[in-house]
């Protein structure tokens, strides 16, 4: 514990680690003091990709927590930085939330249904059938297929709900064509959370709830790997997996302890 206290940057995920749905977890607010009186870099890390920084924010204000916007990163702001780096003033169909949306245009890409260079797909309240024949059809005639992240499923007010991963398979499976998806565990996107910490890896921590996203991109990134018993990971499916955490904790709480 006093190896990970001695970190400069933490990068931590957000739902089963800080919050369940609209529920502030225990020990969270004693975890975010504790960052802020000793001067840690932390970055809150979410492949969830509907929510903006300002949104995010502002949900855990709602909350009781005082966390400017530039403590977030999501899946929708590394798929955006990635697209426009690949191509400059690419288009790009989209099935998903404002927040990956107003990413992708921030970034300079053009949303359009008509000969795309890419069908990207994030998580979304209104997928249907439409949807999913028009995404087809243009991956077939050409666009790359992106996913925000590789999560089958996620957290929500409903229980466990299809994530991503699940959303763009129907398109997978009907063109034959594999999506790159850009989100935890894809290293691009822990990269760029520790240059925006300003921090080494190897001064730096990932704190999560996932063994098959958060811990393995900890693991394949150089950090130091923390994983809290508080979401989707118990403590006996962790023998499941060929790679462990350094840490099990039952939750961020115990860091501030």
């Amino acid at each position: 514990m006093e190896q990970l206290k001695n970190k400069k940057g933490f990068i931590c995920d957000m739902d089963g680690v800080i919050y369940h749905g609209n529920v502030l977890l225990p020990g969270v607010k004693e975890f975010v003091e504790w960052l802020q009186r000793e001067e840690k870099e932390y970055l809150f890390l979410t492949n969830a990709s509907g929510k903006t920084p300002l949104e995010l924010q502002m949900k855990l204000s709602r909350m009781g927590l005082n966390v400017g916007k530039e403590h977030f990163y999501t899946s929708a702001l590394a798929t955006a930085r990635f697209v426009s780096q690949q191509m400059e003033h690419c288009t790009a169909y989209v099935i998903g939330e404002p927040g990956l949306v107003g990413a992708l245009y921030e970034c300079g890409v053009a949303i359009s249904d008509r000969n795309p260079d890419y069908v990207i797909v994030g998580e979304v309240q209104n997928y249907n059938y439409e949807t999913i024949c028009k995404a087809v059809s243009l991956v077939r005639e050409g666009a790359r297929l992106i996913g925000t992240n590789s999560d089958v499923t996620g957290p929500s007010d409903l229980g466990i709900v299809p994530a991503c991963r699940a959303l763009i398979s129907p398109i997978e499976m009907a063109t034959g064509k594999q999506a790159y998806f850009v989100g935890k565990p894809n290293p691009l996107m822990m990269r760029t959370g520790l240059r925006i910490l300003g921090v080494h890896s190897e001064d730096a921590a990932m704190i999560g709830d996932r063994m098959d996203t958060d811990i393995i991109a900890g693991i394949e990134s150089g950090l130091d790997t923390v994983l809290v018993l508080s979401g989707v990971t118990s403590r006996e499916q962790v023998s499941l997996f060929p790679y462990r955490p350094r840490l099990i904790l039952n939750g961020v709480g115990d860091i501030a302890k």
